[in-house]
This record gives structure tokens, C-alpha cells and sequence, in this order.
């Protein structure tokens, strides 16, 4: 069952996403002396991301970052990079202090994917960072999203809704602008993370959101596996729970 907190707004979402992780990378540091986590992007990570790199008691330079997705094809100057994203509003407050592992589908896309596969493997991921998609995927993963894939990342197509989403939030200046391919962390390799904070918001994820946290578990609605996990919290507001037969 996924551990739901309903946020008075989107500053106050993001404030409570990111303390929980915070407190969690300091956790793992403390225990450890090092912590690997997932980063995300896109408009639900905004307020997340202010408050994360605010933070205090954190030793960044001990912070591994790797990031769920990019396009494939597309260059980081684009403005809808997410790299570039993660540098601007992750990585530039934070004085460039983690290890960013960045995924780069500006060349080959396989070499690419098999030289992520190869640094992330083994790593304990301490806490990874993520949104659902209007067509509820989850990362890059689109219905009928691959459940079984153990590669921690590999291509996949976007399919229609999810390019819609990525040109109704402005990040592309046309439908056909939108890539249909990109490179995704896998299901599988998200799942292995100790604790995943979601953030969710907005009136056009509530359909999303409801599949994921009430209905049944399937790849058509792949943010749906969250509920097998052992530590997903999700933080939403009240537009994106609208729809929610669960009120906390």
C-alpha cells in the first residue's frame, strides 16, 4: 500500500517531499558515508527540488545522482532537456557537489543504456525521487509499461499521450517536436530503491493517480506497481486526489 500525505498546495508538497528525502540521504549517509539516489524531472519535481537543494546536513559531495530518463536524440542546450533540467535546478545550487551520472541519448542510445546499466549495477539506492505521467507511466515507462525487464535501464517508445503531455507543458513548440523514443530506468531497477517520495499535482493527474493508488496492479497503468512496493510515499494535492475514494 502506498503511503499517501495530501498537501494543502504544491509549496507545501514540495516542502514535504523533500524533507522526507533529505532526512532519508542523511540517513544513509550516516549509516554508510555515501548514498546513491534517483532524481527526477518535469513540472511535479519544481518546488521538490527548491526545497531539496536547501536542505541542510547534507554532505553532497558523498551523493551519487543518477536520473530516471531523457530523450533520445535530443541535445542538452534544448529547453526540454532534462539533463539540462537537473543542471539548472539540481546540480547548479548545489555548486555541481554530487556525482551526477547523467543519461545521454544524444548518441548511440544502446551504448548509452549499457554504460548506465554498467555504473548502477550493485549500487543501494537510497531513496529515489519521481512523478506519474498523465497516462500514468512511470519514468519514461508507458503503458503496457515492461514489468519484467531486469536491465536497469533500457529504450522504449513514447507513445501518444505521453507526447501530448511533454507538448502541453510547453516544453516543445509542436506535437511532431516530441521525440518518440527515450531512454528509461526500468520498473524493475526503480523498485529496488529503499524508499520512493512521489510528488503529484494538478487536476490533469488525478485519473493517473487514482489508477495508480486504487486500482489494480497492471502494466496499462504502470505507476500502479508502486503498490507492491515496501516504502512508497506519495505527497499530492488536493486537485490531483480529486478523484481518490482515499481522503489520506
Amino acid at each position: 500500500m502506498i503511503e499517501m500525505h495530501v498537501a494543502s498546495d504544491k509549496e507545501a508538497l514540495g516542502r514535504q517531499a523533500a524533507a522526507l528525502g533529505a532526512q532519508a540521504i542523511r540517513d544513509e549517509l550516516a549509516r554508510h558515508g555515501e548514498a546513491t539516489i534517483i532524481v527526477a524531472t518535469g513540472a511535479s519535481q519544481f518546488e521538490m527540488l527548491q526545497h531539496l537543494v536547501a536542505a541542510e546536513g547534507i554532505d553532497w559531495s558523498k551523493v551519487t545522482a543518477f536520473h530516471l530518463d531523457e530523450y533520445v536524440g535530443l541535445s542538452e542546450e534544448h529547453p526540454a532537456s532534462f539533463r539540462r533540467y537537473l543542471r539548472e535546478r539540481f546540480l547548479a545550487p548545489l555548486n555541481n557537489a554530487p556525482r551526477f551520472v547523467p543519461v545521454d541519448g544524444e548518441g548511440d542510445p544502446q551504448a548509452a543504456v549499457k554504460q548506465l546499466n554498467q555504473l548502477i549495477a550493485g549500487k543501494r539506492v537510497a531513496v529515489c525521487f519521481a512523478g506519474i505521467g498523465e497516462n500514468c507511466h512511470l519514468a519514461f515507462n508507458d503503458p503496457p509499461a515492461d514489468f519484467d525487464t531486469e536491465e536497469p535501464y533500457l529504450v522504449v517508445n513514447l507513445d501518444e499521450a505521453c507526447r501530448q503531455q511533454q507538448f502541453g507543458e510547453g516544453w516543445f513548440p509542436s506535437f511532431d517536436a516530441v521525440p518518440r523514443q527515450a531512454i528509461s530506468m526500468s520498473v524493475r531497477q526503480i523498485l529496488k530503491s529503499e524508499l520512493i517520495v512521489l510528488s503529484v499535482s494538478d487536476t490533469r493527474k488525478a485519473e493517473a493517480a487514482k489508477a495508480a493508488l486504487e486500482g489494480p496492479v497492471s502494466n496499462l497503468a504502470p505507476a500502479s506497481i508502486l503498490q507492491t512496493h515496501k516504502r512508497t510515499v506519495l505527497f499530492i494535492d488536493p486537485p490531483a486526489a480529486s478523484l481518490l475514494s482515499r481522503k489520506g
